[in-house]
């Protein structure tokens, strides 16, 4: 049975690759969707720290009253999702794996068309707030859509303040899960989305194998 968006582990290092994760990609089973409808939408908005619980109040009030407007935040996160996933795969080809060697940069650029036009909406809607020490861009200023518009927000972040080439993909070829995660070791070496599990399981596999074939080799 799969995890719920609150058992959902967060490996990406950035609330956006937690994003692209909350759609299993990897294995032969179809994907499974941890954004399910918007309740769970919701608490993985505050589990992520997206939103705080007081927001996540204003938000439930103001889609309980417009249910076509939970529809439609749900609508756009999955969609800042799919096209975050394209452009990052796009930035990122591994070429041991056939899934990333096949990205189509034709399709991430027009994913980057509708990225930028979510975020455009969302800072349409953001206001200039005054700070102790700078103003800053706050985003989120209608309830209805303070979900997608913090979403399209770390999206946009991500892609312009991270250092893309350190963006990995947990090893599918190698039996890994395909969640993306930001290497933020010394020197770049993070293969696995957690090595507690994809990576255990894949040693605990290799090994299996190994002792396998040492007794049917001839002695």
């Amino acid at each position: 049975m799969p995890l719920n968006v609150s058992e959902l582990p967060l490996v990406g290092g950035h609330p956006a690759l937690d994003l692209v994760n909350t759609l299993e990609r990897g294995g032969n089973s179809p994907p499974h969707d941890f954004l399910s409808d918007s309740p769970a939408l919701l608490s993985w908005s505050v589990r992520v720290g997206m939103i705080s619980d007081a927001e996540a109040d204003q938000v439930a009030r103001a889609w309980y009253d417009e249910p076509a407007a939970a529809h439609a935040g749900l609508t756009a996160v999955r969609d800042i999702r799919e096209g975050l996933h394209l452009v990052l795969l796009a930035v990122n080809t591994d070429a041991d794996d056939d899934t990333l060697a096949a990205g189509d940069t034709v399709a991430a650029g027009a994913a980057l068309v509708g990225l930028h036009e979510r975020w455009s909406g969302a800072a349409a809607r953001a206001r200039l707030v005054l700070g102790s020490s700078q103003v800053r861009l706050a985003y989120g200023t209608v309830p209805a859509m303070l979900v997608p518009d913090r979403t399209a927000e770390a999206a946009f972040d991500i892609m312009l303040t991270a250092d893309l080439t350190r963006v990995r993909r947990c090893p599918v070829p190698e039996g890994g899960c395909g969640w993306l995660f930001l290497d933020q070791s010394r020197n770049g070496s993070r293969r696995w989305c957690r090595m507690a599990d994809c990576g255990n399981v894949v040693k605990a596999r290799r090994l299996t194998e190994r002792r396998r074939a040492a007794r049917s080799s001839p002695s």
